[in-house]
């Protein structure tokens, strides 16, 4: 076992000293002397007072997104707002204050065997896009709260992780995947080319969801049966959405409205604010308008 270093033994001696013991007494006891431990309190308070204004804005980034940022978003959002500060102090900083981020949990299958044509794997794993509207991919997840279950059926555009539009319903239904694909073709009329990736759902494999897609030019890929990794990109978001609107906050959604209007605020928080590393630490709407600048 190690021996406590001086800064180690100068914190023992105040917090003891605090409770009332004499200051000569403990520092014969611990053998330190009253030079050695002044020194080490004004190195504390030193490094306290340096950290004093960014363990405040760290607290206000944490809390502005409602404690859903890890180390590296954190991290991140303050090189945004100006400070230059390396990762693990950040770290250590979190880790002080208890401050830690959400880690996600499962998944619904919509898979009923095959009741209509499935596609190609044409996707095959193979994520990367050079620019947005190349790849999205879709799939439909289960809500359970104590009076129902509920479905949100979303499109994420694989290049810039944007969530392109979604339904929420109580039931997986076809008109969930109408309304999805109507405001999705809405917002970006002309995706001719474009791939759109999906597990074997039976929503996906149904002539109207495949009718749809070769209207408006768009190739079907589909997932390997029971093969989740080969839409892992929406698997990611769904764990995420969970994770940090969901777990643990079942009992502030008392009704469908609510929880609603949590599902809208939160996407178009992911949407134009949330950053992300793929990217380039912008939030998904601004990196798209970027991307699209440049082409």
């Amino acid at each position: 076992m190690r021996s406590a270093t001086q800064s180690e033994k100068a914190a023992f001696v105040k917090e003891l000293r605090d409770e009332g013991h004499k200051l000569n007494d403990l520092l014969n006891a611990i053998g330190l002397s009253r030079s050695t431990y002044y020194y080490e309190l004004s190195k504390t308070d030193k490094v306290s007072e340096r950290n004093a204004d960014l363990t405040t804005e760290i607290i206000a980034i944490f809390n502005e997104n409602k404690r859903r940022y890890g180390v590296r978003r954190v991290h991140r959002e303050l090189i945004n707002r100006g400070f230059n500060v390396n990762h693990k102090r950040v770290q250590r900083i979190m880790h002080q204050l208890a401050l830690l981020g959400k880690r996600p949990k499962e998944k619904y299958h919509s898979y009923k065997g095959e009741v209509g044509k499935v596609a190609d794997n044409i996707i095959n794993r193979d994520f990367r896009t050079e620019q947005p509207l190349q790849k999205w991919t879709t799939d439909v997840s289960q809500f359970n709260l104590p009076w129902g279950k509920y479905y949100i059926s979303p499109i994420l555009d694989m290049n810039t992780n944007e969530i392109i539009s979604y339904n929420l319903s109580l039931n997986p239904n076809l008109e969930q995947i109408k309304d999805m694909l109507t405001k999705a073709f809405k917002s970006f009329p002309s995706v001719k080319g474009l791939i759109m990736h999906s597990d074997q759902g039976w929503q996906y494999q149904h002539a109207f969801y495949r009718n749809e897609l070769e209207k408006h030019g768009i190739i079907q890929s589909m997932s390997r049966k029971g093969n989740c990794y080969d839409n892992c990109i929406m698997e990611t978001f769904f764990g995420r959405l969970k994770n940090e609107m969901f777990y643990g906050f079942e009992k502030d959604y008392p009704s469908f409205e609510s929880f609603s209007n949590a599902i809208a605020e939160y996407i178009d928080y992911y949407n134009n604010r949330r950053i992300q590393a793929k990217t380039k630490w912008m939030p998904p709407s601004k990196f798209r308008k970027t991307s699209m600048m440049q082409i």
